[in-house]
């Protein structure tokens, strides 16, 4: 996609919710098919709109990032040194924080009731945790790779680096199903961090720059987030990636990346998403 500069005004707040996040990692990554478009509209493309600039810990390697009420959670990755944290979403200074159990390789969390699950990237497993003690209560077996998780109404939303996103259940973690992701009729493969908002699923797509939001009905992108020069010393490093999504309410979003030292509370006006204006 082409390059845009991100539209930015002012902040006067720093009081409001903010957020950290996401997944991602050494991973290897199979390329999309890049047959043409079978036709219909192009999914439009947007950019962010700035609203506030709230500091990051410039340490963490950012997987996974969501607000839970007063709480923003993040999951942090690297085997030995993975964490699932509980930040103040004002400041995002860290108020807990608990390593991932057996030096697991953390990827992407959701926050469900009294509980936070957390992805592994290749240990095969889920972990729940119990989010009043920071504690891990169970492990559960995946098949495959975990990069993003979210929470859908009834299921769980994982992605796994391909152009598939997976369904499972919420408390016994089973696949229940699968749908292949597509933009204008094209595979997107390497989906990471995933944001579940009001029937679709926002996803950080790995070294990239680019947030997709996506129909899990259909697989159909339908709204493409060209977040170029959001932190601008990402430039030419291609490890501090762009990942981590938390939605704040209607269309105001905390967005981060891999040890980055900042969050963005960006408004992002998506057709069908948030108040009339």
């Amino acid at each position: 996609m082409g390059v845009s500069a991100i539209a930015r005004r002012p902040a006067t707040w720093l009081t409001a919710l903010v957020l950290f996040v996401a997944a991602g990692c050494g991973h290897s990554v199979p390329e999309a098919d890049s047959q043409p478009s079978p036709g219909g509209a192009l999914a439009p493309v947007i950019t962010p709109v700035v609203l506030a600039e709230i500091p990051h810990d410039p340490e963490a390697w950012t997987q996974g990032l969501e607000l839970d009420g007063a709480a923003l959670w993040e999951g942090t990755g690297i085997a030995g040194r993975s964490q699932v944290r509980e930040l103040d979403p004002a400041t995002g200074a860290v108020r807990r924080a608990a390593p991932a159990p057996n030096d697991y390789y953390g990827e992407g969390i959701t926050v469900v009731g009294d509980r936070i699950w957390e992805l592994t990237w290749r240990d095969g497993v889920a972990v729940e945790w119990d989010k009043a003690t920071l504690t891990p209560v169970r492990e559960v077996p995946v098949d495959g790779e975990g990069w993003g998780l979210c929470h859908d109404g009834d299921r769980f939303v994982r992605s796994d680096g391909t152009a598939r996103l997976r369904f499972h259940d919420p408390v016994t973690f089973a696949e229940t199903g699968s749908v292949t992701v597509t933009r204008d009729g094209v595979p997107q493969a390497a989906l990471n961090e995933l944001e579940c908002v009001d029937g679709r699923v926002w996803a950080n797509v790995w070294k990239t720059d680019m947030i997709l939001r996506i129909d899990p009905a259909s697989g159909e992108v339908d709204t493409v987030v060209n977040a170029n020069g959001l932190w601008p010393g990402q430039a030419g490093d291609r490890d501090r990636v762009l990942n981590g999504i938390a939605h704040l309410g209607d269309d105001e979003y905390l967005l981060t990346g891999k040890k980055w030292p900042s969050m963005y509370r960006v408004r992002l006006d998506a057709p069908g998403s948030g108040p009339p204006r």
